[in-house]
C-alpha cells in the first residue's frame, strides 16, 4: 500500500484535510496552532485503491517550544517514509516566508509533491491558487478541507502522479483487533508503545498532556495483526487547562469504546489513584477486555528487610484491592524505559486472545452451575430462590477477537439473581476456565429479561 504524508506549517488545515480524506474525525482540528504533534496514520479509500495517509505536526514555526524539536522529527520521519507529499498552504493568507522555506526543503528532499491550496471556499477564490506557483511545484489544487470542496480533485491528482496499484483485498476495517493504551497523564503510555514498536513513534515527554490525539498504529506480533491506539492522558475534567485538552480526553474515552482490548498503564511509584479507578470504571462499563500494566518498575526498590518476592506480592495486592471491580484483568509488571519484561505484555495479549476463542461446552457449563448451586444455594429473595434451568455460552462475533464471555441463563425469574450471587457464579466459572482479561456477562432469560455482568 502506498504511503502519502500531509505536511505544512502550523494551522493551515492539515488535520482537517486528513479527516476529510480518511472519512473520520481522527485528528483534532482547532484554531490553536500546533495542536497536532505526533504522526497520525489512517487509510484513505476514496480512490480506485486505498492508500495510507499520515498527518504531521506543523513544521517551521514553534507555537509550542517544548515540543518543536520532537514535532519536527516526527514530520521528518513521515516525509522520509512517504511515496508522495501533500504540501498544504493557506490560500487566504497567501505565501509566507515559512511556506517558502518549507517549499525549498521539500524540493531538496526530492519527493513527488502535490501543492494543496486550502481554504478556497468558492469559485471566486480559485484565482488565489495561481499566486502559489512561485513556490515551484508543477502540481497544485485548490480545495476547502473544512467544507469538503474539491476533495475528488486531490484524489484524481494523486492517482495521476502516483500508481496506487490494484485494489487491496486485505482485511476489512474492524477485523484487526484494536488495543487502546490508556491511563492518566505521564504514566508512560507513549514510552510503552515506542518500546513495543522499537521505534520513536510517538512523542515522549515529562510534560503531562504531550499526546493529544488518539493515534492508531498498525503492529504485528507472532503473525497476528493489531492496531495500537495511543491516547491522551485522562484526568479529571476540572483539571483540563484548554479546550484542546478537553477534546483530547474525549478522544481517549471514545478510544476505549472502539477498542477490543484496553491496556491500563499505571505508574508503579504512585500506585492506583482515584483517576485510575475512574478509567478502570470506563473500561468496565464498556465491557472491554483489559490488561493492567504496572510501569516504571525500574524505579521501585524493596525496603530493607523485605524480600523482592514479598514486595512484589504486596504491590500486586494493592493493585487488586484498588481495582477490585477490574479483578479479571491480569497485571504485567515492566519498565518501558529500560525495556524490562517487555515481551510479557504481548505474550499476555496473546493469552487473552486465545482464551477469548474458547468456549465451555453446554454440558460442562450446566454441570458446573449445578455443582455451584449445590455448594452454595442462591439466597431467598422475597419467598423464592433463583432457579437455573439451563445455560449455554453465546458465541462472540467473528470480528471481535477479544469478545467478552457471554453466558445465557434460562431461569425462573431474573430478578432473583443478586449481585453477590452473580459474582459467586462468575468466580466458579473462572476456577474452571480462567478467562484472563475477559469480563463475564450473564444474560438472563425468564419471564423478564436483562443482561448482567460478573467480574
Amino acid at each position: 500500500m502506498k504511503h502519502i504524508a500531509i505536511v505544512g506549517r502550523p494551522n493551515v488545515g492539515k488535520s482537517a484535510l486528513f479527516n476529510r480524506l480518511v472519512g473520520r474525525n481522527i485528528s483534532i482540528v482547532h484554531d490553536e496552532a500546533g495542536v497536532t504533534r505526533d504522526r497520525i496514520t489512517s487509510v484513505c479509500r476514496m480512490g480506485s485503491a486505498p492508500f495510507e495517509l499520515t498527518d504531521t505536526g506543523g513544521i517551521g514555526a514553534e507555537p509550542d517550544p517544548d515540543f518543536a524539536e520532537d514535532t519536527h522529527f516526527e514530520a521528518d520521519v513521515a516525509i522520509a517514509a512517504a511515496d508522495l507529499l501533500l504540501f498544504v498552504v493557506d490560500g487566504l493568507r497567501g505565501i509566507t516566508p515559512l511556506d517558502q522555506s518549507l517549499a525549498a526543503r521539500l524540493r531538496k528532499a526530492g519527493k513527488e509533491t502535490i501543492l494543496v491550496v486550502n481554504k478556497i471556499d468558492n469559485d471566486r477564490q480559485e484565482s488565489m491558487v495561481t499566486d502559489f506557483a512561485r513556490l515551484g511545484f508543477e502540481s497544485a489544487v485548490g480545495v476547502s478541507a473544512a467544507h469538503g470542496r474539491e476533495m475528488h480533485r486531490i484524489i484524481d491528482r494523486i492517482e495521476t502522479v502516483l500508481d496506487l496499484g490494484e485494489g487491496d483485498e486485505g482485511e476489512e476495517e474492524g477485523a484487526v483487533a484494536k488495543i487502546a493504551v490508556v491511563g492518566r497523564p505521564n504514566v508512560g503510555k507513549s514510552s510503552l508503545i515506542n518500546a513495543v514498536l522499537n521505534d520513536r513513534r510517538t512523542i515522549v515527554s515529562e510534560i503531562p498532556g504531550t499526546t493529544r490525539d488518539a493515534i492508531d498504529i498498525p503492529y504485528s506480533y507472532n503473525g497476528q495483526n493489531y492496531v495500537l491506539v495511543d491516547t491522551a492522558g485522562i484526568r479529571h475534567r476540572s483539571k483540563h487547562s484548554t479546550s484542546v485538552e478537553v477534546f483530547s480526553v474525549m478522544r481517549s474515552e471514545n478510544a476505549i469504546g472502539r477498542a477490543d482490548l484496553c491496556i491500563l498503564v499505571i505508574d508503579a511509584s504512585q500506585g492506583v489513584t482515584m483517576q485510575e479507578k475512574k478509567i478502570a470504571g470506563l473500561i468496565q462499563k464498556s465491557g472491554k477486555a483489559a490488561i493492567v500494566v504496572l510501569n516504571k518498575w525500574d524505579l521501585m526498590q524493596a525496603p530493607d528487610g523485605v524480600s523482592e518476592g514479598d514486595y512484589l506480592r504486596g504491590k500486586l495486592a494493592e493493585i487488586e484491592e484498588g481495582l477490585f471491580f477490574l479483578k479479571f484483568a491480569p497485571v504485567v509488571i515492566l519498565s518501558a524505559k529500560e525495556r524490562e519484561n517487555l515481551p510479557r505484555l504481548f505474550n499476555m495479549v496473546e493469552k487473552v486472545r486465545q482464551h477469548a476463542a474458547r468456549k465451555i461446552g453446554t454440558g460442562e457449563l450446566n454441570r458446573l452451575l449445578i455443582q455451584a448451586v449445590d455448594r452454595h444455594p442462591p439466597p431467598l429473595r422475597g419467598n423464592r430462590r433463583l432457579k437455573i434451568l439451563y445455560a449455554t455460552q453465546l458465541s462472540s462475533p467473528g470480528h471481535r477477537p477479544f469478545g467478552r464471555v457471554e453466558l445465557l441463563l434460562f431461569v425462573n425469574d431474573p430478578l432473583k439473581l443478586s449481585d453477590s450471587y452473580e459474582s459467586y457464579l462468575g468466580s466458579c466459572i473462572r476456577k474452571f476456565r480462567e478467562y484472563p482479561g475477559l469480563p463475564i456477562y450473564f444474560k438472563m432469560r425468564g419471564r423478564k429479561s436483562r443482561a448482567r455482568k460478573a467480574g
